[in-house]
């Protein structure tokens, strides 16, 4: 099902639904019976479905050899910061964002995700038997098929503001901070959108790995994930490149702002000890 709001009705309903409406209703939305007064109604809610999240898929299959030692008998995103394991907060974003279906791609040490089960029985796990040969790639190309309207998580970041994962986005988006100089990866934007992708650069947006496909972007993420992943070039790719490089012209995503104090990615052993002085005798 694809939505037929307009970018201004839609931005309308999701501030009435996180009570923030202000300012003049659109006549269409008060016609259409979508707002009452300021309220959404169960129209307008039922109108923002075809908006919402309906998976989050975690990436998880990877060495994490940078944050070795610790990672020699943990998968990273089982890494605890502060006590507490990196993807935990995570899912725990994506919970309070009512989305219904959580599945992790799993691959190095991938038993112990089954740990996870005690706390969150509703998650699914999904087997990636290419992660030791292959990029990220291998995992977005074992759940091609489950990216409509759909949340893509990188398992390994520490999120401080869980209201950052939001159910329902207009279009696809990558989430991203706003830099003035970074020598990590990120994207130049231009008019809202994505037209690169590269390392380091000025005037840009630093790269989270947060990303959201729409239904229709997601359909063609299961086509090229695979044409890209039948080659040895793209096995050694990351996922994201297949929408950000090899088939740009075939997407337009978005970017969503966030900030440096919303979410952090611990690479290496080193910034993990200055997050968590317990690392420190290690």
């Amino acid at each position: 099902m694809e939505g037929t709001l307009s970018r201004k009705e839609f931005e309308v309903l999701v501030a009435a639904v996180k009570g923030e409406c202000e300012g003049a209703i659109p006549q269409s939305l008060i016609d259409k019976g979508f707002i009452n007064g300021v309220e959404i109604t169960q129209a307008g809610k039922e109108a923002l479905e075809p908006y919402k999240a309906r998976r989050a898929v975690f990436i998880a299959a990877g060495y994490g050899e940078r944050l070795r030692p610790v990672t020699i008998n943990t998968p990273k995103p089982l890494v605890r910061v502060h006590g507490t394991r990196i993807i935990d907060g995570l899912i725990d974003a994506c919970i309070a964002a009512e989305i219904p279906e959580i599945i992790i791609v799993r691959g190095y040490l991938g038993e112990q995700f089954d740990q996870l089960k005690l706390k969150y029985p509703q998650i699914k796990f999904v087997d990636n038997p290419y992660y030791s040969q292959c990029n990220n790639i291998s995992s977005a190309y074992v759940v091609r098929d489950l990216l409509q309207n759909a949340y893509v998580f990188e398992a390994d970041l520490l999120v401080s503001n869980p209201a950052i994962v939001f159910p329902y986005h207009f279009t696809s988006d990558f989430l991203a901070i706003k830099a003035d100089k970074t020598e990590d990866w990120c994207f130049s934007v231009e008019n809202g959108v994505i037209v690169e992708e590269k390392i380091g650069g000025t005037d840009c947006w630093q790269m989270v790995g947060i990303s959201y496909w729409d239904a229709s972007d997601g359909k063609k993420l299961e086509e090229d994930i695979a044409d890209v992943f039948s080659n040895e070039k793209g096995k050694k790719a990351y996922w994201e490149q297949v929408p950000l490089v090899f088939r740009k012209d075939r997407y337009n995503v978005a970017v969503k702002e966030c900030h440096f104090e919303d979410i952090v990615e611990i690479d290496t052993f080193n910034e993990l000890k200055a997050i968590d002085d317990a690392y420190k005798t290690e």
